[in-house]
């Protein structure tokens, strides 16, 4: 008998996909109409950070050097107040093998997929996850499927997508490239099925527990150096995986910073539009997924997501567009280190963040991530004065997302812009909502949400019986 390959067909048969792709379980950890087993979902793995350690090592992956960005630490203070100015560190994480912190994530997935006999692994990413996956399959002795949005329909690329599916091509892996739309989740659920492959979602508890190792790298590699932990770190921030797995290292390691998350403002530019596809200059690291991922993490291809960026932000910021290509090229002619944009992401928050602080406080930054081709800023650049987009020099806070990008003047116009924590919440709530009525709620359902937004279940009674929350 033929199976059904319609759309339809395939998405109803999505969690029997998913349950054969990975071998987990996800039903056993439901607790609730919401709730489910967290912690014991992670702890699930099997993996203490110990092997985690051990095995990211064996594939080129982990223990990358940090550095004090001393000169631009000077920089900074010469445009902030009096006794303001942190310690600037930056994470070095274009070290790992694939050229990112991804790598990480990776490493897990490649290594259970290898033990459990799966012959090859399958990831959906038009991001540094695709190489990532690719280099550790090559290493693990998998074969390996990228399912990547590439084009709009007119069949034009985004060079720094472009040069990701290259990367993994070099590495090995097969990349199915699709134009930007719905189809992304329909293909991965029909060629793990018609694989047989593992599941590498940047989602699962796999992928999570592998960035632990870089927030318990950071402590040590700080308190080594400085003789005490870091103030405050700042992550560049998407789906949540990258903060979710850095914070809880950060914590297994006794070090209580302040946890920040950095998007690139895409404001005005939606995703999945095939007019705005290329017409941003990041793919990554920006509000398009942030917000949406901060404030409902379970719209991915697993039935719960392992990243959970809300119980661990204690701020949000956003950069925009200007201010990050003015970061990338201020790095590399005053630090000498030459990094992809999107890595940069989080320096510029630092750099905002940096003039806040005092100078015997330390901020990190979390990671960079290789540059290259169509990942060089400039490649970026000529392609958005290709789609029409004007580039300039000025006031950053003037660019308007797919119209025009700014580049600032001078670093004091690089500020930053902090969200309102309480409304990211209330969004959270919102969305809760939607999925399920408040009066289906239990007790270990009030526990759980509060628990996901760092609230307790007081704030959670008190916002849920507003008029704002109903509007």
């Amino acid at each position: 008998m033929t199976r059904d390959n319609s759309y339809q067909a395939v998405m109803a048969r999505k969690n029997e996909i998913m349950k054969s792709s990975m071998g987990i379980d996800y039903d056993v950890y439901r607790q609730g109409e919401l709730a489910f087993d967290y912690e014991r979902m992670m702890s699930d793995c099997g993996f203490s950070l110990d092997d985690i350690i051990k095995i990211q090592a064996e594939t080129k992956v982990g223990n990358t050097p940090i550095f004090e960005l001393r000169n631009l630490t000077e920089a900074v203070r010469k445009i902030s107040a009096p006794g303001k100015g942190a310690r600037i560190f930056l994470k070095d994480e274009a070290a790992n093998a694939s050229g990112s912190f991804k790598a990480r994530r990776a490493s897990i997935s490649a290594y259970v997929a290898a033990k459990k006999g799966y012959k090859g692994v399958i990831a959906a990413t038009s991001g540094n996850y695709g190489a990532a996956v690719a280099s550790q399959a090559a290493q693990r002795g998998l074969k390996c499927i990228i399912v990547q949005e590439v084009f709009d329909s007119h069949g034009i690329g985004q060079p720094e997508i472009v040069e990701k599916g290259r990367k993994c091509e070099a590495f090995g892996a097969e990349v199915i490239k699709l134009s930007v739309g719905p189809e992304l989740f329909y293909y991965l659920l029909l060629t793990l099925e018609e694989t047989g492959f593992f599941n590498a979602s940047l989602y699962t508890p796999f992928g999570i527990k592998g960035v632990e190792s870089l927030g318990n790298e950071i402590a040590h590699q700080v308190k080594a150096i400085a003789g005490r932990f870091p103030d405050a770190i700042v992550v560049t921030h998407a789906g949540g995986g990258n903060l979710t797995g850095t914070a809880r290292g950060l914590i297994g390691a006794g070090c209580d910073a302040k946890i920040v998350a950095c998007s690139v403002d895409l404001n005005g530019l939606h995703m999945a539009s095939d007019r705005d596809f290329n017409r941003k200059s990041f793919t990554t690291g920006h509000t398009g997924f942030g917000v949406p991922f901060a404030t409902w993490p379970d719209r991915v291809d697993v039935p719960r997501n392992a990243a959970r960026s809300m119980r661990y932000m204690d701020e949000y910021v956003l950069v925009n567009q200007g201010e990050v290509f003015y970061i990338t090229e201020l790095l590399a002619k005053m630090e000498g280190i030459e990094r992809g944009p999107a890595g940069n992401t989080s320096v510029t928050g630092a750099v905002a963040l940096a003039r806040e602080m005092y100078r015997d406080q330390i901020i990190v930054v979390q990671e960079t991530e290789y540059t290259g081709a169509g990942k060089h800023h400039n490649s970026q650049l000529a392609f958005a004065r290709s789609m029409g987009i004007e580039v300039r020099r000025g006031d950053p806070t003037q660019g308007v997302n797919g119209k025009s990008i700014v580049i600032p003047e001078t670093l004091a116009q690089v500020q930053g812009r902090k969200q309102d924590m309480e409304k990211l919440r209330l969004s959270y709530l919102k969305n809760a909502v939607k999925q399920c009525p408040i009066e289906k709620w239990s007790n270990v359902d009030f526990n759980f949400v509060a628990a996901d937004i760092k609230k307790d279940v007081n704030w959670l009674h008190k916002n849920l019986e507003s008029k704002s929350l109903q509007a």
